[in-house]
């Protein structure tokens, strides 16, 4: 029962202490309000070998370097945007998770609402396309009064008995 226990634990320590601990002991900042900003420009910066995840959340070697970085930048006074643009300067515009918006970047920034824009547009246009349809479709199926009549008469001839309800 114990190591059930003990192996629940364990367990459970490991899965709380997955990416969230990437920042080590040895890099974090003495001064609380440089450290929140050390760690609120990590989030914005694409670790180099993950590439889906910031050095925040890396393990990496080289995002550990990066996190260096970024704190020798602030303890160096520079401002966040200061910060941003040396490691742009040295990395490429890559290495920021959230592109500026810029004449480059352009596309990437208005390819997604122009996609979902020309989506909603053609289910739109396609909508109005069925629903003619199915109105003049419904037009041609109405009887004429001729037709009609017909019916009537040829209902009236039938013997109640073969009538199927």
């Amino acid at each position: 029962m114990r190591r059930i226990l003990a192996l629940v634990f364990a367990l459970a320590v490991m899965i709380s202490s997955s990416a969230a601990y990437a920042v080590l002991p040895d890099e974090v900042m003495s001064d609380p309000a440089k450290e929140a900003r050390a760690r609120n420009l990590s989030r914005e910066l694409r670790c180099m070998v993950c590439q889906n995840e910031s050095i925040d959340d890396s393990a990496a070697p080289l995002a550990r370097d990066i996190r260096l970085l970024v704190r020798e930048r602030i303890a160096a006074g520079d401002s966040d945007a200061q910060v941003l643009n040396f490691l742009v300067a040295r990395y490429g515009e890559f290495v920021l998770l959230k592109p500026r918006l810029e004449r480059q970047t352009l596309l990437l920034w208005l390819l997604t609402p122009s996609v979902l824009t020309a989506g909603a547009l053609a289910l739109w246009i396609s909508s109005r396309r069925r629903k003619a349809m199915a109105s003049k479709d419904s037009a041609s199926a109405r009887l004429t009064a001729e037709e009609e009549a017909r019916i009537k008469q040829l209902m009236s001839a039938e013997p109640a008995s073969d009538r199927q309800i």
